[in-house]
């Protein structure tokens, strides 16, 4: 049995958005850039990276995000405008962004990362930007220019609007085709 399983926490979009993420993908293709694609079922907003943990830990990771989430009202969260880190013209991570709502998801990233600081594990030196990955380049290449202009077509793009109202502590298995996700615990928002 493996002693440690990669962990992270986050919150999974619906299908409307899962398909208006697809319908961007294929029209971000022909640019011929070498980027692996995030599978549609995978897509979700990451709260929290916590690597590998310790398997005896797992119900305490997840008894810490129940209690953080608690603390919050259920809210819509928009998700709109495609981009990229570090920038469009340099893609690396292939985006959608946050509309309404952005301010909701800071504020539950935060009670979930300090309720996760308690159990010792670090807290992000970046600010938190809540975004929905869907690709990454693998390198550069003659296609990563036109994949930046097709992007900054989208930085409007209206990708819909979801209720969320739990947050998912996730284990990640990495496999040949890609992770494959499964749920460790369900938090619910808004159970004070």
């Amino acid at each position: 049995m493996k002693r440690t399983v990669r962990t992270f926490a986050a919150v999974e979009i619906n299908a409307a958005i899962r398909s208006t993420a697809e319908k961007l993908i294929e029209s971000l293709r022909p640019a011929g850039a070498d980027v692996k694609w995030v599978e549609p079922q995978n897509m979700h907003l990451t709260l929290k990276f916590l690597g590998e943990v310790p398997t005896n830990e797992i119900p305490h990771v997840c008894d810490s995000v129940a209690r953080a989430t608690a603390k919050i009202d259920p809210f819509e969260f928009e998700v709109r405008g495609a981009g990229a880190f570090p920038n469009a013209t340099r893609p690396r991570t292939l985006w959608l962004g946050a509309g309404a709502g952005e301010e909701a998801m800071i504020a539950l990233h935060g009670h979930v990362e300090k309720a996760l600081m308690k159990l010792g594990y670090r807290k992000e030196h970046r600010r938190f930007h809540p975004h929905l990955t869907i690709g990454r380049v693998r390198q550069g290449g003659p296609g990563v220019q036109q994949l930046g202009e097709l992007l900054k077509e989208q930085s409007d793009l209206e990708a819909g609007k979801t209720t969320v109202s739990h947050v998912v502590v996730f284990s990640s298995e990495l496999d040949r085709s890609g992770p494959i996700y499964q749920a460790l615990g369900r938090a619910k928002l808004g159970t004070k």
